[in-house]
């Protein structure tokens, strides 16, 4: 019998709206670690512990059994006290935690024993209100205006940081014990005595505040009415109002099952503009915040899905559109932020994020995503509210993401602390020449310009509907004009590929990397060139056998182990995917889809981390998880769709009242059905099934007027290579 191999990092993080907590498997906060209880960009708690008359508990089990709640369980190892020794597994303790605004813990402990038994319940906690990017860096600064103070009536421990008009506050609010709560030592303490076959509880509410903010637990103990269930309606409804997927792949649903809930797990509720306009964090732990490019992409992936989850996004995107120039923010007129924060470093001004717009893709994005939201929901309604949001990210492209004029995209900051690179490979490491030297500013990466040919053409069209036929001709010449002049400049000939860029003296920069996926994705790559930029993605230096890497193993650069030099992202497998089908190489999609399917089905509850080890597959071998991943992660679930979606080359253009579709289906999934499918004014249930070598469809159930059309193609007649 074959084992199954469940992959996933050895903590537990459960996570509502921005706030998110990080344990080791015991539920415990590690001191000096990444972990901790986090709200408002601030750790809030770091360092958590129970013990039993100084002994900590052994664990027999623990799991998240929700994305905002998970359950540990615990007996006693041998204990020693003033009664005589308690033998190991005499006692059961049994601790649940749930996030809704602050935190909620039941404690519940029961006796096993055959005769009364007497010891101490003792909890640790320590506070210290570092901000996330101290904590994500481990580089730790000792703050001196930590107060705490114990109020012995109310059975509270209330920890305090104030400097100047910067506030945090944790209170550890402990109610309906079993017996009165003492604080001596560091530790609230309980003396508890139980008969054979006697329980005992408490519970705890961690109670968080954010400067003038106070976040009180939603959530009470299991028995008892909440407030909390607001935020399960809400997830309720926005997996029930989704597009649900059944295959004949089991794996295939459930993976698809998972993702939908992910995206809905990370609802920044701080955001809501209402019920069914809100957006997505990037991912948990540390991208718990108002992202550009993140929610852009997840809205993009998310059209399958939902198509008005794009409302929220570009609703508080465009009320964050920068109007003036900030070198210290990387910002100027008409440009999309990259990141908020509203940690204490933030807050001073010694990080640039309140917003920082260190992103040369996120305006070039917005406008992709403005566009395909329109075509999946008809509603012109939408450009007529973002025009004039457009027009400045356009006159933006023009005049800042083109730094000399040229006609080709590139970045570089004005920042003392700004970011060495602004394309989503953004680690300070991530673009190198062959060589595997770093590549110096100002860069022009070869999917920027075909963004900018893909906003162009979308925006020609936008313009075209609005009644701006002079603009949408425009529009439409600047974008061929970008494309010949894309090929002339990044085709390399001794490659048959795209370069990765160019850089400061507009050299090509000559290394093999995953980025002219995108190209493909854009269209702004000639048909005949298609075929050799597939062929050389799939040749063995990039392909690991769990998808595509970032960068090519010959590279001295490479390391599988890496952030963005050489591992595997699950969205750029999902844009390359969909750029592959674009150009008709459906045996490529199928292949890239399956890679990435694979390694979701090794990973705990199916539920797709950030990025994975660019490690070779191999006989008996399993995706590798990358230490530090954001696990959920928006794009990551996002990726899911954008594979399905290639898969069944769907293509909405409701304002012509029209779907298409496309589907080669695979070996490995012969039968797919969506239903609630939305597309304009529709609500559809489509069947897809293999037979006889060839896909088919079928319409089970409409509601509305939209019309099916079939473009599937027979594969392209540019040979591979």
């Amino acid at each position: 019998m074959a084992i199954e191999v469940a992959v996933g990092p050895p903590i537990i993080t459960i996570n509502q709206g921005s706030i998110f907590m990080v344990t080791n498997q015991q539920g415990a906060i590690d001191f000096a670690t990444q972990q901790g209880l986090f709200a408002g960009d601030t750790r809030l708690i770091s360092f958590y512990q129970i013990y039993i008359n100084g002994n900590t508990w052994s664990l027999l089990n623990s799991s998240a059994i929700s994305y905002y709640s998970a359950r540990f369980y615990f007996t006693n190892s041998l204990v020693l006290t003033d009664n005589g020794e308690i033998p190991g597994g005499q006692l059961g303790l049994t601790l649940t935690r749930t996030v809704g605004e602050g935190i909620h813990e039941d404690i519940d402990i029961t006796s096993h024993a055959s005769k009364p038994v007497s010891f101490m319940l003792e909890i640790s906690i320590r506070s210290d209100f570092a901000d996330i990017f101290e904590v994500k860096q481990i580089k730790f600064v000792r703050r001196g205006r930590v107060t705490t103070y114990w109020d012995e009536v109310g059975g509270e421990l209330i920890n305090t940081y104030v400097n100047k008009d910067f506030k945090r506050l944790m209170i550890y609010r402990l109610i309906n014990s079993g017996s009165p709560s003492q604080y001596a030592n560091g530790r609230v303490v309980f003396e508890i005595s139980l008969n054979p076959g006697q329980s005992w509880h408490t519970c705890a509410f961690f109670v968080l505040g954010e400067g003038d903010l106070t976040r009180n637990p939603l959530y009470g103990c299991s028995d008892s009415p909440t407030v909390g269930i607001i935020f399960d309606q809400l997830q309720t409804e926005w997996c029930e109002r989704s597009t649900q997927l059944n295959s004949a792949n089991d794996k295939v649903t459930r993976i698809f099952g998972q993702s939908v809930e992910d995206m809905g797990a990370l609802r920044l509720y701080d955001h809501d503009f209402a019920p069914n306009i809100w957006l997505p964090a990037a991912g948990v732990p540390w991208f718990v915040a108002l992202f550009g490019r993140d929610s852009l992409i997840a809205s993009l992936q998310s059209m399958i899905v939902q198509a008005s989850f794009a409302l929220g996004t570009l609703k508080k995107l465009a009320q964050y559109q920068a109007k003036e120039f900030d070198d210290w923010r990387d910002a100027e007129p008409g440009k999309i932020l990259h990141e908020l924060r509203v940690g204490e470093l933030a807050h001073f001004s010694k990080i640039p994020h309140t917003p920082y717009y260190g992103t040369a893709d996120a305006t070039i994005l917005y406008l992709i995503t403005l566009h395909e939201a329109w075509r999946w929901s008809g509603d012109i309604s939408l450009l007529k509210e973002y025009q004039d949001v457009a027009l400045r990210c356009l006159k933006w492209i023009d005049h800042y993401g083109d730094l000399d004029g040229d006609g080709f995209q590139e970045y570089q900051t004005r920042s003392s602390s700004g970011y060495e690179n602004m394309g989503w490979k953004d680690s300070f490491d991530s673009v190198v020449y062959p060589d595997g030297t770093i590549v110096k500013q100002p860069k022009a990466l070869c999917e920027l310009q075909g963004y900018v040919f893909d906003a162009k053409m979308r925006m020609a069209e936008v313009f075209e509907a609005l009644g701006h036929a002079g603009k949408a001709n425009a529009l439409r010449q600047q974008a061929q004009d970008i494309q010949s002049h894309f090929d002339e400049a990044f085709w390399m000939k001794d490659e048959n590929f795209i370069a990765y860029g160019l850089d400061s003296q507009k050299q090509q920069i000559k290394t093999i990397a995953s980025n002219p996926g995108h190209c493909l994705w854009s269209g702004i790559v000639k048909p005949e060139r298609a075929g050799k930029v597939v062929h050389r993605l799939l040749e063995g230096d990039m392909w690991s056998g769990w998808g595509i890497r970032t960068l090519s193993s010959k590279n001295p650069a490479f390391n599988p182990f890496s952030y963005q030099s050489g591992s595997v992202w699950p969205h750029d497998n999902g844009i390359i995917a969909l750029g592959f089908k674009r150009y008709g190489f459906s045996e490529e999609t199928n292949q890239v889809a399956n890679a990435i399917f694979q390694a979701a089905g090794y990973f705990a509850s199916y539920r797709l981390p950030e990025l994975y080890a660019g490690l070779a597959q191999s006989p008996g071998a399993f995706p590798v998880q990358y230490l530090g991943a954001n696990i959920p992660q928006a794009w990551a679930a996002g990726s899911i769709f954008h594979l399905m979606q290639a898969i069944l080359g769907l293509n909405a253009d409701a304002p012509k009242g029209i779907l298409h579709v496309a589907p080669t289906l695979p070996d490995w999934l012969s039968e797919v059905e969506l239903t609630d499918l939305r597309v304009g004014d529709s609500v559809l249930c489509l069947h897809f099934w293999r037979e006889a070598g060839r896909s088919r469809w079928e319409i089970r159930d409409q509601q509305g007027t939209i019309r099916i059309v079939d473009d599937s193609l027979p594969p392209p007649a540019t040979e591979l290579g």
